[in-house]
């Protein structure tokens, strides 16, 4: 028999909930959950003078600067055709924006005064992508990027003068480099080279020297650098040696470890506060079921301690900072509320209030989203969460299951729209953080390797069935729903498990893992074997492929099906899907097909993205809530 385990944190606030059942809750609108924000990608000035955000303008995103009290507001970009991405600082006076021109590897840079003043195009390259190594201030005017305009299987590393657009090439990539890395001057120091399976970190002195080899590590073991000490040292996450990624100082000039500064015993270190002006951690963070930190300096823990009180039972995220330390842009969310955004002052420790997040409704339509754990069938411990709708009890209740992309990603505590979209129409949210997921160590990870499919689909499986067994889904009425890899999860699920689910979805979900490996952009081609190792080579693993790829198993589906594709998705091949399709409807399954032209592996367009989940929310009340 297995033995499955479940813990509800919070558990008797859950009970409280359910016993107040015959409230009714209000029914949100779709677009009000997936609509583009108001205001979204705050940032302040270096010298912290000036607030800077995306504002929709004409239906598209754009750039609007404002002084500290709000006064004076200047719309500084007017793009209608698409919208602003990626934005920053480059000094006082310059800000750099980013924006694809409309080809699937096309990208144009472009640098405005901060009142609006002489916008420009900097580079524009149609058939490349762009890397920022630099992704905050300029150094004496300058910026480091990646391009592959040479060859577009590699990237080099560019020098770019932001006030004449001119490139000096850095480093010229021998085939092999994967990444780069620039010191608190903007020296280009560290490499990382790898031939798909092994990576390398390189390091040098200066930019006048050689890169040498310092680390050599199996790409499972992962070193991601955060910052640079004082001295020839860098702060890197790291499982070297290890099975959860630590927090690590490591000597360039031997390749060996300095220090551990912090670990935890269950989960990875997963990020860190870096001080660009003291050159030092400031923090470490991690996730255990909600965000947690590990302080390491005594200033910054009293701003946090000063920030928990003034913004009780929140989560607190510090986005951006001015160059001093002294001014702090800062969000805070829960998992039933998206936020509000505020600027901090360290030296009265005020805040003031910017703008909500999302204010089209209130934290009492929101479902709590817990924590839950349970045994795989195998014995594996897996993580995840369950948000029960409102005032709807706790038992016998129509359950979307919502597996996440990846698979090499994890589901986090915080506010979802697509789970509380979900909660609010009635459903159960069932949230997998499956093995292969990351943030539980390499072991947990690795044990996802070519089990796409097998092991990982097990996993979800095995949660669906203790749901039923506990009494809190009912077994008719059980849906699944999923993106990217999440919605291969879908697919796989009603091919493999038809009568399990009485419906699915799938938003530019895979079908065939023969065609995904062998479409792998270009510029993704030095991982090639690493790809052939995580999920399996086309050639070597062609009866895996076949045996589990949804593609080939049309005739297995029983229940609904709804499908969203971008026509110029570059992951997911737009005709098999529309011969997926077209196999579902000879077999007389009712398929609902929403291919939006122009969309790529996401809806980016607004409109688009609304009437995704209008469908969605029209699907699933057909076949869940009428049985």
């Amino acid at each position: 028999m297995r033995i499955f385990y479940i813990v509800f944190i919070l558990f008797t606030v859950l009970q409280l909930i359910a016993c107040d059942g015959e409230k009714q809750i209000r029914i949100i609108p779709v677009e009000d959950f997936f609509k583009n924000p108001e205001r979204s990608g705050y940032l302040i000035s270096p010298d912290g003078q000036y607030i800077s955000y995306l504002k929709p303008y004409k239906n598209k995103l754009n750039i609007f600067v404002q002084t500290l009290d709000g006064r004076n507001v200047t719309r500084i970009t007017s793009d209608t055709s698409q919208n602003i991405g990626y934005y920053f600082w480059a000094n006082n006076q310059n800000i750099l924006y980013l924006k694809d021109i409309g080809a699937e590897s096309g990208v144009s840079l472009f640098v405005v005064k901060k009142d609006g003043n002489n916008n420009r195009n900097l580079i524009t390259y149609q058939n490349s992508r762009m890397r920022l190594i630099t992704k905050s201030q300029a150094y004496n005017n300058k910026i480091l990027v990646e391009l592959n305009k040479r060859d577009s299987t590699v990237f080099d590393a560019y020098r770019l003068d932001i006030n004449t657009g001119k490139l000096s090439l850095l480093v010229k990539n021998p085939g092999n480099f994967t990444g780069y890395f620039a010191d608190y001057n903007g020296a280009l120091r560290l490499a990382l080279m790898s031939d798909g399976v092994d990576e390398t970190l390189l390091y040098r002195n200066s930019e006048k020297d050689a890169f040498k080899p310092i680390v050599k590590n199996n790409f499972k073991t992962s070193i991601s650098v955060l910052g640079f000490s004082k001295d020839s040292c860098i702060y890197i996450l790291t499982n070297q040696n290890r099975d959860k990624k630590a927090l690590v100082e490591l000597n360039c000039n031997t390749g060996k470890e300095h220090r551990e500064i912090y670990s935890h015993p269950q989960v990875d270190v997963s990020g860190g506060g870096f001080s660009e002006s003291k050159h030092k951690m400031l923090y470490a963070g991690f996730q255990t079921w909600k965000n947690e930190r590990s302080y390491l300096d005594k200033e910054t823990k009293e701003m946090y301690k000063n920030l928990e009180i003034l913004l009780p039972e929140t989560e607190i995220k510090v986005i951006d900072q001015d160059s001093a330390e002294q001014k702090f842009i800062v969000q805070t969310f829960t998992d039933r509320n998206p936020g509000t955004y505020y600027l901090y002052s360290l030296n009265d420790q005020k805040l003031q209030k910017l703008s909500d997040v999302n204010s089209s409704f209130t934290e009492n339509d929101m479902a709590l989203m817990q924590p839950i754990t349970y045994k795989s069938r195998d014995g594996l411990t897996i993580n995840g969460y369950l948000t029960l709708p409102v005032n709807k009890g706790q038992r016998n209740l129509p359950i979307v299951v919502l597996p996440h992309g990846g698979p090499s990603s994890r589901n986090i505590w915080g506010y979802n729209a697509e789970v509380q979209f979900f909660a609010n129409r009635g459903y159960a949210v069932f949230q997998v953080n499956y093995r292969g997921s990351t943030g539980y160590g390499k072991s947990f990870w690795i044990a996802g390797f070519k089990e796409w499919g097998g092991k990982i689909q097990e996993d979800i499986t095995d949660g669906v069935k203790w749901l039923i067994s506990e009494g809190i889904a009912d077994p008719k009425r059980i849906g699944v729903y999923g993106s990217g890899f999440g919605g291969f999860s879908a697919l796989h699920g009603l091919c493999f498990n038809p009568d399990l689910y009485r419906c699915g979805a799938s938003y530019s979900g895979m079908t065939n893992l023969f065609s995904y490996l062998k479409g792998v952009p270009p510029y993704y081609k030095p991982y090639q074997q690493m790809f052939f190792e995580m999920v399996g080579n086309p050639e070597a693993d062609a009866d895996y492929f076949r045996n589990t790829s949804p593609v080939f198993h049309a005739d297995k589906i029983k229940a609904p099906v709804l499908i969203a594709q971008g026509t110029k998705d570059a992951r997911v091949n737009v005709n098999e899907t529309n011969q997926f399709v077209l196999e579902l409807k000879k077999n007389n399954i009712p398929v609902t097909y929403i291919l939006k032209e122009g969309e790529r592996h996401f809806f980016r367009n607004p409109e688009n993205r609304i009437e995704l989940y209008r469908q969605l929310d029209i699907f699933f009340t057909n076949n869940l809530k009428k049985y």
